[in-house]
């Protein structure tokens, strides 16, 4: 059977490409759930591949995840077109901030901060979507765009160029994309959490890293510390190892990642990145802060 005969091969490309996959796919849905639901299918579909029919797994899988994204994005577009009009869509008002003073408060609930980039998606058709994620966001070629889309490499240029402008016309230039050196460490840190790699991990941290976790003022410790790179990576792999599904979202224009377990977001892991390596790790965790992005998430879905 070719699954048997490719087990091996399936079990590696599924360490090495799954977490970029969910992250990819993550950020077309806006649903972690449907995400990893989607990479599972892309991988049932290549362990049905004959051995040595596909030469480059992760362009493969790359592109499949892509199309199965697009098909969901069209199927959930259409059930909302029949239930109401899709133009309209609401995020929770964010919790009173009385007493929010912490630099860190402010940024949590500044507007900027928002999950709005999510929302905004929703605006686009699904094929502008798709290759606004891929080209801008991911930085893919337009000719790996277009393979996936199945449009030419123009058409996708174009779609792309109606994309930015349905963005800045909504208001919503601010929401810049991740620069692309930003999105090299990000890959590698999900890469290497999701892998329980310690060595990869530190190779993305500086060696004066430090890094704090925001647990909010109910907590027994609300704010803790943790300098050194070695003991940031360790902390960081206890709590955001394999058991945890890492994707990127920028954050008031940082690079960040939104944390989830059991399908759950349970932080959000701001980075302050110099160079190639990320120099601070602010995690938040307060639960208040916590629901009111869940309910951003929920919205955007």
């Amino acid at each position: 059977m070719p699954g048997e005969q490719n087990g091996v091969n399936i079990s590696r490309a599924y360490r090495e490409h799954r977490p970029y996959l969910v992250d990819l796919a993550f950020r077309m849905l806006g649903d972690i759930g449907a995400a990893q639901d989607v990479v599972q299918d892309a991988f049932i579909r290549l362990l049905r591949a004959a051995p040595g029919e596909i030469a480059d797994e992760r362009g493969w899988l790359i592109v499949v995840t892509s199309r199965l994204c697009l098909d969901q994005i069209r199927s959930a577009r259409s059930r909302r077109e029949r239930a109401h009009d899709p133009g309209v869509i609401e995020a929770e008002a964010p919790p009173a901030q009385h007493g929010l003073t912490d630099p860190a408060d402010r940024v949590t609930f500044d507007d900027s901060v928002r999950l709005a980039l999510l929302v905004v998606l929703q605006r686009l058709t699904p094929a502008e979507r798709v290759v606004f994620v891929l080209h801008d966001i991911f930085q893919m070629p337009f000719g790996t765009v277009a393979q996936t889309v199945g449009r030419t490499a123009q058409a996708c240029r174009q779609l792309a160029t109606r994309a930015r402008q349905k963005i800045s016309d909504g208001g919503d230039a601010r929401f810049e994309v991740t620069a692309a050196e930003h999105r090299l460490v990000t890959d590698k840190f999900i890469a290497a959490a999701a892998n329980g790699d310690l060595t990869g991990l530190l190779e993305v941290l500086a060696p004066d890293a430090w890094g704090d976790v925001d647990y909010g003022p109910g907590a027994a410790r609300p704010h803790v510390v943790v300098t050194g790179a070695e003991r940031v990576a360790r902390h960081l792999l206890h709590y955001w190892g394999s058991a945890a599904a890492l994707v990127s979202h920028p954050v008031a224009g940082q690079p960040a990642l939104l944390g989830f377990h059991d399908r759950r977001l349970t932080g959000v892991l701001v980075f302050s990145i110099h160079g190639e390596k990320i120099q601070t790790v602010h995690v938040i965790a307060d639960p208040a802060k916590l629901a009111y992005l869940n309910a951003q998430l929920a919205a955007s879905a």
